[in-house]
């Protein structure tokens, strides 16, 4: 983990941290993976683009050697029932220049870095997936097909529509649509995100009431 400098703030808890700000990927091309990050996910700004050896990757097994890294963020804020509490987010994509890196799973089951794939709130799989398949990055999962249109897969105590795509080197990419999410589970009491505007945020209230949803380090 790094901790970096962030102003933006959705509730002060008066923590030292908050929440994830964005990821590090590794690719073996960062032009040739441009399109997916920046036309798809719209991380259409670069913040930093720099060549060299670096300290703070130097704890990292080869991480001595020569890297080209870009870090990317959005020029529109996002939109969408969670878009205030995801809040502004930044993609770092790191290219090795002096070897040959490996895959990140070549020889691993899907699951054993822990970290299994970054996940992305979106809202109309449909056209989402014609953007995808035009530009060449086609869902290599996709929950809606399994199921008649617009109905939902059940994922526990929310309910909606996933799907997967990959990035140049592999790297999956989760796209989930909420159709149903829990405000007070003992209550049986649901949120249906398809009867409200799409493209708004929900309430801080309704969001503050997900804290109690929360699980306890000792009941795991």
């Amino acid at each position: 983990f790094q901790i970096v400098h962030e102003p933006t703030v959705y509730r002060d808890e008066g923590r030292l941290t908050g929440g994830i700000a964005g990821a590090m990927i590794g690719v073996t091309d960062i032009e040739k993976a441009m399109p997916i990050y920046r036309d798809i996910l719209g991380y259409d700004v670069i913040v930093a683009d720099e060549t060299g050896t670096f300290d703070d990757l130097k704890a990292l097994p080869s991480g001595e050697r020569q890297f080209h890294r870009r870090i990317l963020s959005h020029s529109k804020p996002r939109q969408g029932g969670f878009s205030d509490l995801f809040g502004k987010s930044f993609i770092e994509l790191v290219q090795p220049l002096d070897r040959t890196p490996r895959k990140i799973y070549e020889g691993r089951y899907w699951g054993d870095p822990g970290f299994i794939q970054i996940c992305f709130d979106i809202r109309n799989t449909d056209a989402l997936r014609k953007k995808c398949e035009e530009m060449g990055y086609p869902f290599t999962v996709d929950s809606s097909r399994a199921f008649k249109e617009g109905e939902s897969f059940d994922m526990g105590e929310a309910a909606g529509q996933f799907a997967y795509i990959e990035d140049p080197d592999g790297t999956l990419i989760e796209l989930v649509e909420a159709h149903k999410i829990p405000l007070l589970k003992k209550l049986n009491i649901y949120l249906d995100l398809r009867k409200r505007n799409p493209l708004k945020s929900l309430p801080k209230w309704m969001l503050g009431m997900l804290r109690f949803m929360k699980v306890k380090p000792e009941s795991l």
